[in-house]
Parts: structure tokens; C-alpha cells; sequence
């Protein structure tokens, strides 16, 4: 063993000591930006008093006296514990990343300043998501900009990191079009699958994608499917949707501990939203159970954000995100609803047929129609203000132009239509009181698609494929299609498909297929063979009766797969060759086929499955050559696992599925990782961070989680609490009751109206 001389010592030492006096000092910083939540404040705006109560988790529960005060009060909270969060996601989709990034961010931007809603911001659009929207979404943002202003130099953290400021909250901020992503890649879609057509021909390219339903695939007349190059497809890409990660001050860049981590956890892109709702006469208590983990990334801050609304006409509680007024999913004491992501097809690629003699003029009915042309400014840090010319045609923003060809390519999508910001619908809720209402209000709900599920207290139960769906007749939208007039949306649907209290006495949904086979044309056309999750849960709820809150918590954590357990019959009855693969082997054979984080088993698989042969060559194989590739496979599987994890005695499948929560500007601000059960195509879905039951029987009793915190200022109570208790896959009680949440409140802070 080297000995280590003293030099060396006192260097570690001076080095230990230096970070841990850099952690101090950002540790100290962030204390000094931390949001007030006891006490009294007074603000400017308010017409009444509002009590804010925070219970044990976080969760702020808002008392006020009349609309305005109480969605000025949301606004004002969610900056208290989001304002970063907010500012970045404002500038993300205000396409004014480059700003603050420098040219990297270019291509989002420019993308985002094509895609974005134009307007008009009138009454039409505001009355979309309720009758009293205009005044809702200008009251958040007067609360947001109050907290902006009573924070003075104490913003978070962040902001006095990197030097920046939060810009200025407007009503219109918290509707803008966050769901891009979706109708964005439902258009390259439709340009990789022309591109297919045009490798293959139609009959191979649609048997390759093996689309459920099925329906043969049809190219357009007039489609010239040799304009489908990379080139088109690629210019639909480039959109971040990460924290940004701008830079610090230079005197926080000197520091070790500003050194950001990356994100090296496990990065499940799958599908893996879950909901179900269940009649009483299945449950223990009598009464209907609504159950929802809907996907989506973890990180850090969480995506969602817990809250309770209290006011003359008002009581929601559940779950929203920072920058939206209102709770998106929750329930009203009432009806408590859910949603998975159900992917009606919202976009389409439209190739407009350029004036070669005026490239911004298009073919329309036999004439030539101008484009829409304006000019825009891109600020971009450290380099000079780019201009970057918009031209949109009567079906959309155009994102291609090929000018040697004499074509351009248009998206039309839903997100150009009042109404269609994301998860907004939901404030229509707050007046419904039964299943039957809740599908009628369903009218509001126009993006993103979900499947919408409810329960209620009179014992109602119901689901509703909602969102905005185009009307074509004649064709399905699955290929780009001529811009010339032939085919055109013949408004909207109002067809989609809908269940209320069925026999079977459930609903759920995961993502699957779940439009009638004889809705034609379909409202969407998804991959075969992604129904997996959704017969695991309707396999759950098929066999049991009296289901408790303990049983749904236990299926929301059930991480059994159905196609490992398949597999796993391929290695019983041989004996492997060497002592090392019969390890492997029998750790296999024995496997349940659920991947517990502790399992060695489930983290042999991961790295086997993918070098076994496949089902279609295995067949060809004698038995002896069948047995040999398994054992090649388990060799391979422990190779890299001895790689990743060292020893033998140290494997398990957590360490690979793993969440991490790292900050997105310094190495300090970190939450330690967690191991966790479950996976891709298991019901406990990686990206399942947020989670809700709710039992009608108890409302104070609805249990729930989010991770990892509610606030995102590092140094809260409430920035990483959560985190140790999900990964035991813990709940905490959603108090409702006013005595509730009194006798659960660990702060409370009163907002009072400035009097002149």
C-alpha cells in the first residue's frame, strides 16, 4: 500500500476543506432566498384576506373569499415555490432560450417562434377554458408579479447564481402551447412513414410499422413521396425540453461545488401512465375509488405541483404544474378524476405547391394564394440579434422550404385553435358535480389527448377519450397530404369514445388502444403490441373484490412483466456448461418475472433479453444450439453487469433503474439518488413520480405522492422531503376538510390588501 506523504495529506485536506467551505456558502445562500410561509404579508392587488395553510408535505392548502384573491393567492404561491421553474419554462416556450444560452439555443427557438399560438388572445380564447378565464389567468399573473415584487433581492437562489431576473407574468404566459412536443412529433411521423413509403413502397412500409388498428395505408393523390428526405424530418426537431442551464457568475464558476452533474438515471422514454376507477360495489368502503400515476419525467424540480383551492365556488385539490392556475387532476369533493396520455392524431404535414415565379405564393383550388410573412428578432447571448422570417400558409406554420423543388411544408395542428393550452379544461370542473356532467364538460378539454377517467360520491363511473380530434373524410392523416384543396379538416369531431358506469364495475387505461375497432377513420394509429401494462391492471381488477387503498397502492408499485415471465421459461430444465453461467441460469429460472430494485435476477435479464434469439430465429435452432446462445446471453448479461456493479454479490436491478435528481446549475444543490422498483413496461413505470387514489369514502384520507419535493429552492423543508418516502413507496394523506388541513398545518402565512 503507498504510503502518503505529508504534502499530499495536507493538499486533501486543503481540498476537503475548501469544498465543504464552498457547500457552506451556497448552502447559505440558498437559506437567504427562501420564500416567506409564516407571518403576514401585505400586498398590492388582493381585495380580501387569504390564508395560506402548508401542512407537513408542502402542500399549500388557499383560503379566500372571492375568485380573484384566490387564483391571485395561487399565482403568488407557486412563485413562492417555483418562480425559476416558471421563468425558464416562459422563456422555453416563448422561444427566448437563446438569450440567456447563447446560439445553441437557436433551433428551439426559431421552431417555437413557428409553432407558436397567434392568436387573437380575445374572449373566444379565454372563455375556452372557463366563463370567468380572462379574469383567472389575469389574477395568477398579478399574483405571480406581487410575489416578484415582495421578494425584492430575495428571489431564488438561481436568479442571483446566474445574474438573470424573472421577466414580467402576463395572463397570456400561462397559455402557451407546452404540449408542442406532441403535435411536433406526430408530424414527423407522418414524415418518417413517407420516407418509408418511399424506401419501401406502402404495403412494406406499413407491415414494418404494424399500425393498431390495422388498415392498409393509402399515399394521398398527388403525393409525391420522393420529397421525403432526412432533411425535412430533421426540421422538426431541435426543441429542449430540459431545465436550461445557463451560465453562473463568474465568481460562483471558481467555485467547486457550482460544477452541474448530469443526469446519469435511468431515462425511461415509454409510455407509462396508469388510471382506473372502480364502482363501490368492488371496494371495501362502499363508495367509488379513483386511481391515477400519469408519466412523465423525473427531475428536479418535479413537474407537478400539489394544491388546494378554497373560495366561494371553488374547491379543487390535486395536482398542477407551477406556470397553470387551477388543479388538473384531483378532485372537487365531488368527482375526483384522472388521465392518461390517449394520442389522437392533432397534426398534419401539408406540402404547399410554391409559385416558382413568387416563392411566397402556394397552390390553392387552381390559384395562387399569398403566404403569411413577418420578421422576428432573436436576442442571442454574446452574438449579434439573428432575424428569422415566419411564413405560415392557411393550414399552419411553414417549417421546410425546398426552393429547388418548388415546395414547402406546413403543419396544421390544433394547437393554432383557441382553447388548446394544455391541461387548462380543468377549471371547468370546479362546477361539475356528477360522471354525467364531467362528460359533458369534456367539450373543454381540447389538449393534450388523454383518457379521462371519473368517480363520484353518488357512485358513478366514467371515462371519455377526450381532446380536440380533426375531421378528415376520405383520408386518415397518417401521410402528408397536397396542400391544394383536397384535403382539407372538415372541423372537428364529436365522436370520440365514452363509458359510464359499466358492468364490469371498472375503467382503466395505460396508454393502450382504447377507440372502438369501428371508429373509422381512426382517431389515431398507434404500434401493436403496447397493451401490456393495461392487461396486467385489468388483470388485477378482474380478480379482486372489496379493493382497499392498500390494494391500489400495491398495483400502482406492481412491477411484473408479463414478457419477461415469458422468457423465463427459456431458462428451466438445461444445465449451463460452467459453474458461472449455472449461476446465472438458475437466478433466472427461479426469477417471478417482477423487477423488485433488490432482484440480481431482474438486472441478469436487463442485459440478457436483448442477446438472446429472437422469437422469429429460435425456431430454426437445435435444442443444443438454443441452449448454447442462452448461455451466451447470461455470459454476456454478467460480463457487463461485472463492468457496471463489480461483484456478484453487489448485483441488483436498482442500480440500474435508477432516479437521479440532480440541480440544474450546481453540484450542491443535489438530491441523492434513489433505487427503484418497477421499469419500462411494468405498471410501476419509471416516469410514474406523481401519483393519486382518492376513496369517496374519506377525502381526508386520499393518498398521494410527488417527488421530490414541492418547492424548488434548495435549502426548504420541502425541496427534496419526499424523496425517501417514494422510494419506500410511501403515500401522505391529500387533508381536504377544513378541520383537516387546520389541525394538519405546520405553517401559515396570511395575505392581506395593501390599504391606501
Amino acid at each position: 500500500m503507498p504510503r502518503c506523504t505529508a504534502a499530499a495529506l495536507s493538499a486533501l485536506i486543503f481540498c476537503t476543506t475548501t469544498a465543504f467551505a464552498q457547500k457552506s456558502q451556497f448552502d447559505s445562500l440558498a437559506r437567504s432566498s427562501l420564500a416567506q410561509i409564516d407571518g403576514r404579508l401585505t400586498l398590492r392587488g388582493l381585495r380580501d384576506t387569504v390564508r395560506i395553510l402548508r401542512d407537513e408535505w408542502g402542500v399549500p392548502h388557499i383560503y379566500a373569499r372571492n375568485t380573484d384573491d384566490l387564483f391571485f393567492a395561487q399565482g403568488f404561491v407557486h412563485a413562492q415555490d417555483r418562480l425559476w421553474q416558471m421563468d425558464m419554462y416562459r422563456r422555453m416556450y416563448e422561444g427566448r432560450l437563446a438569450e440567456i444560452l447563447g446560439a445553441v439555443a437557436l433551433p428551439h427557438d426559431r421552431l417555437t417562434r413557428r409553432m407558436r399560438f397567434r392568436g387573437p388572445l380575445d374572449d373566444r380564447e379565454f372563455t375556452s377554458y372557463h366563463p370567468d378565464g380572462r379574469r383567472i389567468f389575469e389574477a395568477f399573473a398579478n399574483g405571480v408579479n406581487a410575489y416578484i415584487a415582495q421578494a425584492g433581492d430575495k428571489l431564488p437562489v438561481e436568479f442571483k447564481l446566474t445574474g438573470l431576473r424573472p421577466g414580467r407574468w402576463t395572463a397570456d404566459v400561462s397559455l402557451l402551447r407546452t404540449q408542442t412536443a406532441m403535435p411536433l412529433g406526430q408530424a414527423r411521423d407522418e414524415l418518417t412513414l413517407a420516407g418509408q413509403v418511399r424506401q419501401y413502397g406502402a404495403v412494406e412500409a406499413n407491415r414494418r410499422y404494424q399500425p393498431d388498428p390495422w388498415r392498409e395505408l393509402a399515399v394521398p393523390a398527388g403525393l409525391d413521396v420522393t420529397l421525403f428526405g432526412e432533411a425535412v424530418r430533421s426540421s422538426l426537431g431541435g426543441l429542449m425540453q430540459d431545465m436550461p442551464h445557463p451560465a453562473l457568475l463568474p465568481r460562483y464558476q471558481a467555485w467547486k461545488a457550482s460544477l452541474p452533474s448530469a443526469n446519469l438515471g435511468a431515462r425511461e422514454n415509454s409510455p407509462g401512465s396508469n388510471n382506473w376507477v372502480v364502482s363501490g360495489r368492488l371496494t371495501a368502503s362502499g363508495k367509488v375509488m379513483v386511481a391515477n400515476d400519469p408519466h412523465r419525467n423525473v427531475s428536479s424540480p418535479s413537474i407537478r405541483y400539489l394544491v388546494h383551492l378554497d373560495a366561494p365556488g371553488w374547491s379543487m385539490i390535486g395536482a398542477t404544474e407551477a406556470p397553470l392556475p387551477g388543479v388538473a387532476i384531483g378532485h372537487n369533493g365531488r368527482i375526483g378524476w384522472g388521465l392518461t396520455i390517449l394520442g389522437t392524431d392533432q397534426a398534419d404535414v401539408y406540402v404547399e405547391q410554391l409559385n416558382p415565379a413568387n416563392h411566397n405564393e402556394v397552390r390553392w383550388n387552381g390559384g395562387w394564394e399569398p403566404l403569411r410573412v413577418r420578421r422576428d428578432t432573436i436576442r442571442v447571448k454574446n452574438s449579434a440579434p439573428v432575424i428569422v422570417v415566419l411564413k405560415s400558409s392557411r393550414h399552419g406554420p411553414v417549417f421546410y422550404e425546398d426552393t429547388a423543388r418548388h415546395v414547402a411544408y406546413a403543419m396544421r395542428s390544433t394547437m393554432s385553435e383557441p382553447g388548446a393550452a394544455g391541461y387548462l379544461g380543468a377549471l371547468q370542473y370546479q362546477a361539475v358535480n356528477d360522471c354525467r356532467q364531467f362528460l359533458d364538460a369534456q367539450v373543454a378539454w381540447k389538449a393534450p389527448t388523454e383518457n379521462m377517467i371519473c368517480g363520484d360520491s353518488q357512485g358513478n363511473i366514467a371515462w371519455n377519450g377526450s381532446g380536440m380530434a380533426p375531421r378528415r373524410v376520405g383520408w386518415d392523416g397518417r401521410l402528408p397530404v397536397p396542400g391544394t384543396g383536397a384535403y382539407e379538416w372538415a372541423g372537428f369531431r364529436t365522436d370520440q369514445p365514452r363509458e359510464l358506469n359499466p358492468e364490469r364495475g371498472w375503467i382503466a387505461t395505460a396508454n393502450h388502444n382504447t377507440q372502438p375497432t369501428a371508429l373509422d377513420p381512426p382517431l389515431f394509429f398507434m404500434r401493436a403490441n403496447e397493451s401490456a401494462r393495461y392487461k396486467r391492471v385489468a388483470d388485477l381488477l378482474s380478480k379482486g373484490r372489496a379493493f382497499t387503498m392498500e390494494d391500489f397502492m400495491r398495483f400502482q408499485h406492481d412491477a411484473y412483466s408479463a414478457a419477461a415471465a415469458r422468457n423465463v421459461e427459456l431458462f428451466k430444465g438445461w444445465t449451463a456448461s460452467s459453474p458461472r453461467a449455472e449461476y446465472g441460469r438458475k437466478l433466472l429460472a427461479e426469477w417471478d418475472a417482477t423487477y423488485r430494485r433488490e432482484s440480481p435476477a431482474a438486472a441478469i435479464y436487463y442485459y440478457a433479453a436483448p442477446l438472446l434469439p429472437s422469437p422469429e430465429s429460435a425456431p430454426a435452432l437445435s435444442s443444443s444450439a438454443r441452449e448454447a446462445a442462452r448461455e451466451h446471453a447470461i455470459i454476456g448479461a454478467l460480463d457487463s453487469l461485472r463492468l457496471h456493479q463489480g461483484e456478484l454479490s453487489s448485483f441488483r436491478w436498482g442500480r440500474i433503474n435508477r432516479s437521479e435528481f440532480p440541480h440544474s446549475l450546481v453540484s450542491a444543490y443535489d438530491i441523492p439518488a434513489i433505487e427503484r422498483s418497477g421499469g419500462a413496461g411494468t405498471v410501476a413505470a419509471t416516469g410514474a413520480t406523481f401519483r393519486e387514489i382518492i376513496d369517496f369514502a374519506n377525502l381526508d384520507r386520499a393518498m398521494v405522492t410527488n417527488l421530490p419535493g414541492q418547492s424548488a429552492q434548495p435549502g426548504s423543508p420541502y425541496y427534496s422531503n419526499l424523496v425517501e418516502p417514494f422510494a419506500a413507496q410511501q403515500y401522505f394523506p391529500l387533508l381536504f376538510s377544513r378541520d383537516a388541513v387546520e389541525a394538519g398545518a405546520r405553517h401559515r402565512l396570511v395575505l392581506a390588501p395593501a390599504r391606501f
